[in-house]
């Protein structure tokens, strides 16, 4: 599936022009590292795709944040239960939760089946299906449609329904990679908006796109 570099103009006061896509292709699951640090690096530059309701939007991830075994503020530390199950699954699930009531967050799930890990994705650089997009989002700024993790889930239409979802098999959310796409600068720093495991460095991100969320003053 071979995409377009087109010129996108709505973003007021702003012309920018969408990541061009070579040869997209679905990521195996042997290619994910078993090590949760690693795979938030892994998917930096890596492409999402959702398939919703006759609608296909992606977006190629920018940020991430690992959460592995043992972290204090992983939802995985107090064990499994009903509603963390997924972060237990195989490497290359997804992991869906609610917080605060109206904002779902889309994780991926990391190690071995039985060992809760997971990484956050917290912004995606839009690909295709940006109207779609603005649409769910209620803006035409496309810099603002997939900036931080919440927004990334409206955008890409992923609530509690996509728990659980293998990431690397056909389905209606799945990860993709762009051999064509050259290696890009990481960055990292502490993760954002956390009460504990406060001072790890483990928070990853393009270096220089427009797209990466957060305070631009994080300790890195």
């Amino acid at each position: 599936m071979a995409i377009q570099r087109k010129r996108v103009t709505t973003d007021p006061g702003h012309a920018i022009a969408s990541a061009p896509v070579g040869r997209l292709r679905r990521l195996h699951r042997s290619e994910l590292p078993e090590d949760t640090i690693e795979l938030a690096r892994f998917l930096i530059g890596k492409v999402l795709v959702r398939d919703h309701r006759g609608n296909r939007t992606s977006g190629r991830i920018v940020e991430t944040e690992a959460y592995p075994v043992g972290d204090a503020a992983g939802h995985a530390f107090i064990g499994m239960t009903a509603a963390n199950q997924s972060l237990f699954l195989a490497k290359g699930h997804a992991y869906v939760y609610l917080i605060y009531g109206s904002s779902y967050m889309c994780n991926v799930a990391a190690e071995r089946r039985g060992i809760g890990a997971g990484v956050l994705l917290r912004a995606l650089e839009p690909l295709q299906g940006m109207s779609v997009m603005q649409r769910r989002r209620g803006t035409t700024r496309l810099r603002e449609l997939a900036k931080g993790p919440g927004r990334l889930a409206a955008a890409m239409a992923i609530d509690r329904l996509c728990d659980g979802i293998d990431l690397c098999a056909a389905g209606p959310l799945w990860l993709g990679a762009d051999d064509e796409r050259r290696a890009v600068p990481l960055a990292r720093s502490v993760r954002i908006g956390l009460t504990k495991e406060v001072d790890r460095l483990l928070r990853f991100y393009e270096r220089g796109n427009a797209y990466v969320s957060g305070p631009r003053d994080l300790r890195r």
